[in-house]
Order: structure tokens, then C-alpha cells, then sequence
């Protein structure tokens, strides 16, 4: 497993673990705080990939704009793919292969459903539960998102409430509102 640290220009750092060439989890830029803490004074930087900072997981280290490890450029060309999304080039990233393992039956066709939703689109939880083939599942499908390991790579930021944009976890709508503005989505 190789885990790495990487900053967005205008967005703060972000992390991404991989195996191989696939994706076990992706945390969104966040602003960097006093200290170097992510998510800037008083918010927790909490890891929701399983078993991140305990052994064997390694120490995330820091991708520098380019680099590559051990001749292969994988990291470092899908950190810039990532960098030029947060940039506003679009990418809907469905070549990158993502550790689903975990998931349930209907959470991988939750995952395949949002990955299709097109870039500049945005679904309510009942549509994404429907398009996954369970209408009515409009909560489990909320329940997916909040727990998302994969941020824009499954991009849950183009769902939203039926009432109006809805939140965005820790990061809140703020940030919701600014993904959806770099696809030229206005909520």
C-alpha cells in the first residue's frame, strides 16, 4: 500500500492511498491550520480508511508536482489528474480502479450509478437510489455518501437533497457548492 499527501493550489491537502493501480481511498483537500493540522484550527482530522496510521499502513509521504516512484507514474499522473480537476478540468475518472471490496451489493451499484451521473448533472438521493435499481432507498443512499472513501472519484458532491443542495459532511455545502461551481452547477 502507498499512501501519499498532496496539495491543491486554492483547496489545501488532500490523500490517497493506493495498491497497485487501485484506489483504496481518496480524502478531499482540505486547508492546512496552524501547526501544519489538516482541516484548520479545531477540526479533527479524522482517517476513514480502516486501519490508517496503525501498521501496516504506512506514514503518507508528501508527492511533490511530477515525481514518480519506482519508474512507475501511476501516483504521481493520477495526483495531477486530481490537482487539474480541483483546477476545473474535467475528469470523470472511471478508468481508475477503486477497492470495493468492502461495499455491499447495492453500495457497488450506488457506486457504478453515481459514476455515471455526468459531469455539470446532479441527482437527488432518491434518483441516485433509483438509478442504482432500488427507488425508495433514498436514506441508504444518503447513508452511502456520507461514508464515501473516494472523494470526486465517486463524486457524491453532484447528489443532492430534494429540498436544495444539502450537506457536505465535515467540509459542509460551502464546499459542496464550490465542486459543483467547477462543473457550472449553480445551487
Amino acid at each position: 500500500m502507498t499512501c501519499v499527501r498532496y496539495e491543491v493550489d486554492g483547496w489545501g491537502v488532500a490523500e490517497l492511498c493506493i495498491e497497485g493501480r487501485r484506489v483504496l481511498w481518496h480524502e478531499l483537500p482540505r486547508p492546512v491550520g496552524r501547526g501544519g493540522e489538516r482541516g484548520g484550527a479545531g477540526a479533527e482530522s479524522t482517517h476513514p480508511h480502516p486501519g490508517w496510521g496503525k501498521s501496516p499502513v504506512p506514514t503518507p509521504a508528501t508527492v511533490p508536482g511530477g515525481s514518480t516512484r519506482n519508474g512507475d507514474d501511476f501516483v504521481a499522473t493520477l495526483v495531477a489528474r486530481l490537482r487539474a480537476f480541483f483546477a476545473g478540468a474535467a475528469d470523470a475518472f472511471t478508468d481508475i480502479e477503486l477497492d470495493l471490496d468492502e461495499l455491499t451489493p447495492f453500495g457497488r451499484e450506488l457506486t457504478n450509478a453515481l459514476r455515471a451521473v455526468p459531469r455539470g448533472d446532479v441527482v437527488t438521493y432518491g434518483e441516485l437510489a433509483a438509478l442504482a435499481g432500488r427507488p425508495g432507498a433514498a436514506r441508504a443512499a444518503g447513508t452511502f455518501c456520507a461514508n464515501n472513501r473516494f472523494g470526486v472519484l465517486v463524486p457524491c458532491h453532484r447528489v443532492v437533497g430534494a429540498a436544495g443542495l444539502g450537506g457536505y459532511g465535515s467540509l459542509g455545502p460551502s464546499y459542496k457548492r464550490r465542486l459543483l461551481a467547477l462543473e457550472h452547477v449553480a445551487l
